[in-house]
Parts: C-alpha cells; structure tokens; sequence
C-alpha cells in the first residue's frame, strides 16, 4: 500500500455511504454520479486490497476496513470545512461563495426572495442554488458539499432521518407554516365552512414528497381515515396541475400558496387535521463565521 492510496475524496466518498446506507444516497449526497461512486470504490479496493464494502442484499455495508476510513471521513470533512472558513472568513463578502441547497417548495418564494436581498446588499458574493429534500440535504452539508441547506420537519419526523443527523451541524428556525388542502375549483367543500381532513376522506388524493406522504397518512389516520392516493409526485408544480384537472385533492405547504393562486382552477383551504410545519437553515459550525455564510442564513430569516 502506497502513501496515497487514500486521498481526501476516499474517505470523503466513505462517510457518504456510511451516512447514507446507499451508494446511490451517497452518490447524491456528494452531487456526483452513482456509477462514479462505485467506480471509486472499487478503484480503493484494488489498491488496498481489501474489501470496503458488503454487497449482499439491495443494499451495501461497510466492512471493517470500511468503518475504520468513514471515521476518517468525517474528520477530514471537519477539518476542511475549519480551512474553508478561515480564508472565507479574510475574504468577507467582497468575493464570497455560498453554496446552498434548499427543498422545492421553498425555492418557490422563500429562497428566491433571500437571493434577491443578497445580490442587492452584497454584488460581490456569487450563491449556487441546489434542490435536495431534508436528509440528503443535511448530508450534503456534512460532507461538505453544500455550505447551507433549508430544510422542514413536520411534527413527530425530524429534519434528518434521525437525531444523529444533527449531529456535528447547527440550525436557525426561520418559520412555521400551516398545511393548505388544495382543491379543484367549483369542488363542494371548497367554499365549506369549518372544513376538516375527515371531510375529505372518500376523495382521490395526491401524494407529494416522502416526507409530504408520511404526513398525510400521519394527519388522515389520526382524523380515522385512510387516504386512497391515486397519484404521487414530487413536482409541486405537477400536484397543482392535477388537482386544477378535478384529479384529486393534496396537502401543500403555505409556501406553495403564492404559486397555486396562480394556477386556475385550484383552491387553497385551511382544514382541521392538518399540522404546522417548520423550516430551517443549517450549516455547520466552522461556517458560522464566514461573512458569506452568515449573511445568508441574514437572508432567509429576513425574507419569511
């Protein structure tokens, strides 16, 4: 075994699928291609010759071998971030970069309007946008990958996919916004009063992102019902389109609102049932004092 046969995007590459369970989790993860990720992996393999991963089965799992360089991984990871936030932070926002990645729904009114103040307060700083849902998004911030991610919870389901996700990372509450129903204009309970979920219960339903799903079946189980959900999207844009076509009913976030009442022929209620849901930013640590980071996350909390 040579010096380099681990370089820092080895052990990079490692955490990812450690943090992730998946090589194709990992591989978006790092905003990189799975055939790429396997690839590397196999490369490391034949120099250290030593298996690093376990494929049985659908999914993969680390070896030994695997398990000791991901904990590298994450040091590695630490310790570049530490590096990039001591430059950044001479730097200031004269030429920052922020690299953000946020959720769709939020890139819909709330994003757009954080950019907008940050090109006019500070012309020098260059932001990149990435779309990404919650756990992979808080994985793309630990590895290094993206320097802020917007991300939500609904009640009962964390903003990762489980405690340790926020292990390591800081966050900044930016809002709690209500769950809408949207409905096909001209639909009866469209101008119902006192609507609730359970009124809903014999409609056609349309199912956004995972998380989105989980929280419909979450709200309609305890309103005593079982959704049918005749179609499932994760293009907000394409949910709306099917409900104006009178295809089904969905429950979208009060981020979308602006967006839907642009879209003839749907109507957004507040229904009894539903919860609140919260955004936030999160980043890590060492980037708290980057001038660019810090006026992001400035940004977003201004623009709710």
């Amino acid at each position: 075994m040579t010096e380099l046969a681990v370089d820092v995007n080895s052990l990079r590459i490692l955490r990812a699928i450690a943090d992730q369970g998946t090589i194709t989790g990992a591989a978006g993860a790092l905003g990189i291609g799975q055939p790429a990720v396997s690839q590397h992996v196999r490369r490391l393999e034949r120099r250290l010759g030593t298996a690093l991963l376990d494929r049985t089965g659908r999914g993969v799992r680390l070896t030994e071998a695997g398990e000791a360089l991901a904990r590298h991984g994450a040091t590695v990871g630490a310790a570049l971030r530490a590096a990039t936030a001591e430059v950044s932070a001479l730097t200031g926002l004269r030429a920052g970069r922020v690299r953000l990645v946020a959720f769709p729904s939020s890139t819909a009114t709330l994003v757009p309007r954080a950019l907008v103040a940050l090109r006019d307060a500070h012309p020098g700083l260059r932001v990149t946008l990435d779309e990404a849902e919650p756990p992979q998004a808080l994985a793309m911030v630990r590895n290094g990958v993206c320097d802020v991610a917007v991300a939500f919870a609904y009640p009962g389901a964390g903003l990762g996919r489980g405690e340790d996700d926020l292990d390591g990372l800081v966050t900044r509450h930016l809002l709690d916004e209500p769950t809408l129903v949207a409905l096909p204009e001209g639909h009866a309970a469209a101008s119902a009063e006192n609507l609730s979920l359970a009124d809903l219960a014999d409609e056609p339903w349309i199912a956004g992102c995972p998380r989105c799903r989980g929280h419909l079946l979450s709200a309609a189980d305890a309103c005593g019902f079982e959704p049918e959900i005749a179609y499932a999207t994760d293009d907000y844009v394409a949910v709306l389109a099917l409900v104006a076509a009178g295809l089904g009913v969905a429950l979208l976030p009060d981020l979308v609102r602006p967006v839907a009442e642009r879209q003839p022929g749907v109507v957004m209620r507040r229904a009894a049932g539903t919860s609140h849901r919260s955004v936030h930013a999160v980043t890590a640590p060492d980037l708290l004092r980057v001038p660019a980071v810090a006026a992001t996350l400035d940004a977003l909390a201004l623009a709710v």
